[in-house]
């Protein structure tokens, strides 16, 4: 495998797209073959200089979730994931033909029908939501669900996982600003 990659790098002037080092997993990692990215806030933050929990600044790879193919595993992941595995992960670095992360932030697609770019949409905004909801929330089918800022990636999920885990009554905000037009 080719130790080089094209990547959108925080650049000076802003986003470009460079040639850089392809990841090498560690012992606990996941090395993916990136076939779709989403874009997050975070993502925008990153891109505009700023820093995002341990990523960013000049030279950082854009994007903090994606899907596609594993292509190498490190030694210490458990059972259960394969290279060639379809897979959706959250993590640092997925503007580019290869990010590595943690094997506890990939998943493996859950049907050969959803797509890398509907897969690549899923995990930060679907972990965001089913901690706040069920982890630190201690949801509960039946209880009502009150969502403020419905108009984000994580507030519409949020609205979706309450409503498929049985919430009785849900309810999302958002402001005039982020409305649709009557």
């Amino acid at each position: 495998m080719n130790n080089k990659m094209k990547a959108v790098v925080v650049g000076a002037q802003g986003p470009r797209l460079a040639t850089v080092g392809r990841p090498v997993p560690l012992p606990n990692q996941v090395l993916v073959r990136v076939r779709a990215a989403g874009i997050n806030r975070a993502d925008l933050h990153v891109a505009a200089g700023h820093k995002h929990g341990r990523t960013g600044g000049e030279g950082a790879v854009i994007g903090i979730e994606w899907a596609g193919e594993i292509a190498e595993l490190g030694s210490e992941v458990p059972p259960g994931l394969a290279v060639g595995d379809a897979v959706m992960c959250s993590g640092a670095g997925a503007w580019a033909e290869y990010a590595a992360t943690d094997w506890g932030r990939v998943y493996k697609l859950p049907s050969s029908a959803m797509s890398f770019a509907q897969a690549a949409a899923l995990p930060v905004a679907l972990q965001t939501s089913h901690e706040a909801l069920v982890a630190s929330g201690g949801f509960s089918a039946g209880e009502a669900v009150l969502v403020q800022g419905a108009s984000s990636g994580v507030g519409l999920m949020s609205l979706q996982v309450a409503r498929l885990l049985g919430a009785g009554l849900v309810i999302g905000t958002s402001t005039t600003a982020a409305a649709a037009p009557c």
